[in-house]
C-alpha cells in the first residue's frame, strides 16, 4: 500500500467516525473564517474526495471565489485529530447535486443522513439553497490521540 493510500485509508476512516469538522477558508479581505460541516469522503479514481452539501450563502461563495481552497479540521475526545488542506469547487448541475444528496442518504449513519431533514433544503437537491462543495486533498495528516496520551502511534501525513 502506497503513503498516499495508507494515509487516506486512515483519514477516511477518522473522519467517518468524528463526522462534523470545522472548515476555514479565506475571506476576500485575506481574513479566515471557520464553520462546522459534514462531509463525506471517497474514493474517485484514485484519489480520495470529499463532498459536503452546503448552502451555497454569499459569505461562502465570496470566500472561495477568491481562494478556491479550504482546510478541513476533524477532532474528537480521544484527541484524535485529522486534516485536509483542499482545493475546492463549486457544483451546482442538478446532476452532482443529486449524486451528493443521494450518497448522503445511502451511508450508513453516523456519516449518512436525510438532507431534507434541513429546512432551508426543503426544494431537494434542485434547489437554490442546496450546493454540492467538493474537496480536492493536497495535504492529509492523520493524529492519532494515543500518541498525545501513552506516546504510542504514528502520526500520517500525504501531500501531493
Amino acid at each position: 500500500m502506497s503513503e498516499y493510500s495508507a494515509t487516506a485509508d486512515a483519514f477516511r476512516a477518522m473522519a467517518h467516525e468524528i463526522v462534523w469538522c470545522s472548515v476555514a477558508t479565506v475571506d476576500p479581505d485575506g481574513r479566515p473564517r471557520t464553520r462546522i460541516l459534514h462531509p463525506y469522503w471517497d474514493w474517485e479514481d484514485d484519489r480520495l474526495v470529499g463532498w459536503i452539501g452546503t448552502g451555497p450563502t454569499p459569505v461562502k461563495r465570496a470566500a472561495l471565489d477568491r481562494t478556491p481552497s479550504a482546510s478541513v479540521s476533524y477532532w474528537a475526545p480521544t484527541h484524535d485529530t485529522c486534516a485536509a488542506d483542499c482545493a475546492a469547487s463549486w457544483h451546482f448541475d442538478d446532476e452532482t447535486r443529486r449524486r451528493v444528496w443521494d450518497t448522503f442518504i445511502g451511508l450508513p449513519s453516523p456519516v449518512g443522513y436525510d438532507p431534507a431533514i434541513v429546512p432551508a433544503w426543503s426544494e431537494g437537491p434542485s434547489g437554490d439553497a442546496f450546493a454540492a462543495l467538493r474537496l480536492d486533498p493536497y495535504r492529509l495528516r492523520v493524529f492519532p490521540g494515543s500518541i498525545l496520551l501513552t506516546g504510542a502511534g504514528t502520526p500520517l501525513t500525504w501531500h501531493s
